[in-house]
């Protein structure tokens, strides 16, 4: 039973193109359980949401005493967060409209709360990571796709509509790999999906459709000269990247997410070295780089975090 001085019991929810994840935890940054799917958005929303139901009765199975109070849905955008819906998000093909945080609330009982992926992350890190006493911070999603949590001030950024922090959206280049419907793109260079799309695009006769970041990443650590072009393109792009952002908003440190850990060591530090020449020396010179201070934990802790911020609109 939980006592008045206990951390609050959680529920979260990571949603990605690939899987799903639901976590049983608490407002400590404890993980009590988890349960993983794929989320097949081929699929469509629907047959989702049946697995959804089955993986939450698993979890209650394995996840002890937990009794979860409220929970929180970590997901990629663009969505209409205040009222809880995806709008076109590019990993979740054909889920526009998807009412998801009240399905969620309707299949646990649970008051429900939507944040994205990348805001959600960078509350983790200030919280529980990397980021931890800081009060200007800059968490950069860097795994499939690419956006930005900012806390600026001690404050999480949302925005008018709640849509801050799309970088992933920001053209970079006139011409490029296309990803979230714009060709050039920082999403196009500097994500897992970029970095498939410009081995593909740059070396079509080596690289095919159906080739992956990770293996690309697996080339380049072993020599192979073309997957370290396409690297070192993208570790310029993603230095371009976290220039803009260094002057926008002068953050005392940038987190990057999963794909900070598998890329080789010199990519973050050509990326690094990008952003200082590119930003003023007032923004860049004391902005610290460094990859997610959670690791693997990141994405289960953030989906927490959706649920810790409050209930209700974001």
């Amino acid at each position: 039973m939980q006592t008045r001085s206990s951390p609050e019991h959680l529920l979260g929810v990571d949603l990605g193109g690939t899987k799903t994840a639901l976590v049983a935890g608490d407002s400590s940054g404890a993980v009590l359980g988890r349960v993983e799917f794929a989320t097949r958005p081929e699929d469509g929303y629907l047959q989702w949401l049946a697995r959804l139901r089955s993986a939450y009765g698993n979890l209650q199975a394995v996840a002890g005493d937990w009794r979860a109070v409220k929970g929180g849905v970590s997901c990629g955008g663009p969505a209409d967060w205040s009222a809880g819906r995806l709008k076109s998000p590019p990993n979740l093909p054909g889920w526009t409209g998807a009412p998801l945080r009240d399905d969620l609330g309707d299949i646990t009982g649970l008051p429900f709360r939507m944040e994205h992926d990348g805001r959600a992350g960078a509350l983790a890190e200030a919280h529980f990571g990397a980021g931890q006493g800081c009060s200007d911070l800059i968490f950069l999603t860097f795994g499939t796709g690419i956006g930005a949590g900012i806390i600026s001030g001690g404050r999480l950024i949302r925005g008018a509509g709640g849509s801050a922090g799309e970088i992933g959206h920001v053209r970079l280049a006139e011409d490029g790999p296309e990803a979230y419907g714009k060709r050039g793109c920082v999403e196009s260079f500097a994500s897992g999906t970029g970095i498939a799309r410009l081995a593909a695009r740059g070396f079509p006769e080596r690289f095919g459709a159906e080739i992956s970041a990770q293996r690309v990443i697996e080339m380049a650590k072993s020599g192979d000269p073309d997957a370290g072009a396409v690297l070192r393109e993208s570790a310029r792009r993603l230095g371009e990247a976290m220039a803009i952002l260094a002057d926008l908003f002068n953050p005392q440190i940038i987190v990057l997410g999963s794909l900070a850990r598998r890329v080789p060591e010199w990519y973050l530090e050509m990326a690094v070295d990008v952003m200082r020449a590119e930003a003023l020396p007032e923004t860049s010179g004391g902005c610290q780089v460094v990859p997610s201070g959670l690791g693997e934990r990141l994405q289960d802790v953030a989906a927490l975090c959706a649920a810790m911020e409050g209930v209700g609109p974001a």
